[in-house]
């Protein structure tokens, strides 16, 4: 049975295309290099944040962030940023009677943004409010602590598998591979071992309702 549902945030919940293309243009670069080079960052099992450190030695993500609010032109997620999907199957989720949470590797900003969406879920947490990111496993852990079910009736989404699946999975949490974003073609033919696989979130509350008539 799954009684809470838990959802990453990037290319999850949040189509990123807009956000990094705010961080191309405040850098001063074409959009589409940026891109290829979070790209060749990604093809090395590295992070976004070293597309940064190629573009500007010693970046220092928070001053530059601050100097975006300044300049009135703060990297947010809007409305506009979410899924076509994502609302839909957040409220579907809770009209079932699930617990429904977020939890990401996010700056605290990015929680203060989701908030202010007014998500139909329990709970928006990030790795930066929790001093935690994945796939550390006390993140995971804090999951566990945070969410009022056991393990096996917690139901971690992301799209990646190394940073979602597999650590969720080791913490004893059911999971679920989301193929959307860089991720869905460089995890092609492989699952990771995830309890279920999604081309959206479209389908995933009829399958939590499967589960919870069992």
């Amino acid at each position: 049975m799954v009684r809470a549902v838990v959802f990453d945030v990037g290319e999850t919940l949040v189509d990123e295309t807009g956000l990094f293309g705010g961080w191309a243009d405040w850098l001063g670069m074409p959009r589409h290099t940026f891109s290829a080079l979070i790209g060749a960052a990604i093809a090395r099992g590295g992070s976004f944040a070293e597309a940064f450190e190629m573009v500007r030695p010693g970046f220092d993500f928070q001053m530059e962030d601050q100097l975006r609010e300044e300049a009135g032109v703060p990297d947010r997620i809007r409305e506009e940023d979410l899924y076509s999907d994502v609302r839909a199957c957040l409220q579907e989720l809770r009209d079932l009677g699930v617990w429904v949470g977020i939890a990401g590797n996010q700056p605290a900003r990015a929680g203060q943004d989701l908030k202010s969406l007014r998500l139909p879920v329990n709970l928006v947490a990030t790795s930066a409010e929790w001093g935690i990111s994945k796939p550390n496993p006390k993140f995971f852990e804090t999951v566990l602590a945070t969410v009022p079910f056991p393990a096996e009736e917690i139901l971690y989404v992301g799209d990646r598998i190394e940073r979602d699946v597999a650590p969720a999975k080791k913490a004893g949490l059911r999971a679920a591979l989301l193929r959307r974003g860089p991720w869905a073609y460089l995890h092609h033919g492989d699952d990771g071992g995830a309890d279920l696989c999604l081309d959206g979130l479209a389908t995933l509350p009829a399958w939590v309702a499967g589960q919870l008539s069992h």
